[in-house]
């Protein structure tokens, strides 16, 4: 059932972005769901396939999509490698005014779109996200803690019950959507953030929504707009939820910098995040249960991500420091060298 949105949803036009890069499989189930997507026939949507330099048969996969749908679907190439490049290059081609976002390795419910973005047609949100559900039930592992309140992130799971509400955190970048303005506002996804060759340190969707957060934007929760994501049996092992949270403290450190309020450093870390590290470390060692003391594992590579992020900061400042002081001493000594020559010809 189509909430009461749909009198008014015609108001509006949709554009739903995919980005992609080397999953032709995923993609075609991803596209088949959407294909069905149930809305309004005054509302006028599309699906935006933006291509990451894949070197498989995405492009192909999205061309067939294309004839099989004509106007439905777009192919958009971006050869610049790095999700966030992708994304930025999907919301500058899209057509509509509200953007949705949905990844390749999901399958979404024939009514996702609609539900996703229908509450941002009254004005009281301008972003909204939905929970990211299993597509099949896995047996966790037992040294999974589900007493902690980000357990299942690595499984990219999010789920905040059946009740809407506002948001106070960011969704999860597979399942959002918000007005097109916003991006006009605040500006795109941070390409130094987001999955690329060599690196995957995420966060270039929870950085885009803390920004709207921290300008007094408001953002809901829809319960009803469900999307399902993979779970590839790798995802289900230690090295990758270790991995995982390493990278997730980098990009926290990345996006949002140091804490504010931080008053003592070590080299330009902050000095609580070497006690968070040693404690952590001793709780891990000491801890008898198996789930309580790989979840203190964890915290362990998260608090060494935030440092090694800190650091490298640092480091990249004090680079940055370096060159200009080179560049003005190059600048002066070509001075002197000038005032030389001139005074010589004066003389």
């Amino acid at each position: 059932m189509l909430p009461d949105h749909e009198a008014t949803v015609g108001r509006m036009n949709i554009s739903a972005i995919l980005c992609t890069y080397n999953r032709c499989q995923d993609l075609t189930k991803a596209l088949d769901t959407i294909a069905v997507s149930k809305l309004p026939e005054s509302v006028e949507w599309e699906v935006l396939v933006v291509d990451n330099n894949s070197r498989d048969q995405t492009r192909a996969v999205a061309e067939d999509f294309c004839r099989r749908y004509p106007g439905r679907f777009r192919y958009l190439f971006e050869a610049r490698q790095g999700k966030s490049h992708a994304l930025n290059a999907g919301i500058r081609e899209s057509r509509g005014d509200i953007l949705a976002f949905m990844d390749d390795d999901v399958t979404v419910d024939s009514t996702w779109l609609q539900n996703l973005t229908a509450p941002l047609l009254d004005g009281k949100w301008v972003g909204v996200g939905g929970p990211v559900l299993p597509q099949r039930q896995v047996e966790l592992p037992k040294w999974i803690s589900l007493d902690e309140r980000y357990a299942l992130g690595p499984l990219v799971m999010f789920d905040l019950g059946p009740n809407s509400a506002e948001l106070t955190e960011a969704p999860f970048g597979t399942n959002m959507a918000f007005q097109k303005k916003m991006f006009d506002k605040y500006g795109g996804f941070r390409t130094d953030l987001g999955p690329q060759p060599g690196s995957e340190i995420r966060g270039e969707d929870s950085e885009f929504v803390y920004r709207l957060l921290e300008a007094g934007e408001r953002l809901g929760y829809e319960p009803s707009a469900l999307v399902y994501h993979s779970i590839p049996e790798n995802r289900l092992r230690k090295e990758y939820f270790l991995a995982w949270w390493f990278d997730k403290g980098r990009a926290d450190v990345r996006a949002l910098g140091t804490p504010p309020e931080t008053r003592w450093l070590l080299g330009g870390v902050p000095l609580i995040w070497f006690r968070r590290l040693i404690m952590w470390t001793l709780r891990w060692m000491t801890a008898f249960e198996s789930s309580r003391r790989f979840s203190c594992k964890l915290k362990v590579c998260f608090v060494a991500g935030q440092i090694t992020e800190s650091c490298r900061l640092r480091h990249k400042v004090r680079s940055n420091q370096h060159e200009q002081r080179c560049e003005k001493n190059a600048e002066y000594a070509a001075g002197l060298t000038t005032d030389s020559v001139a005074n010589k010809e004066i003389s």
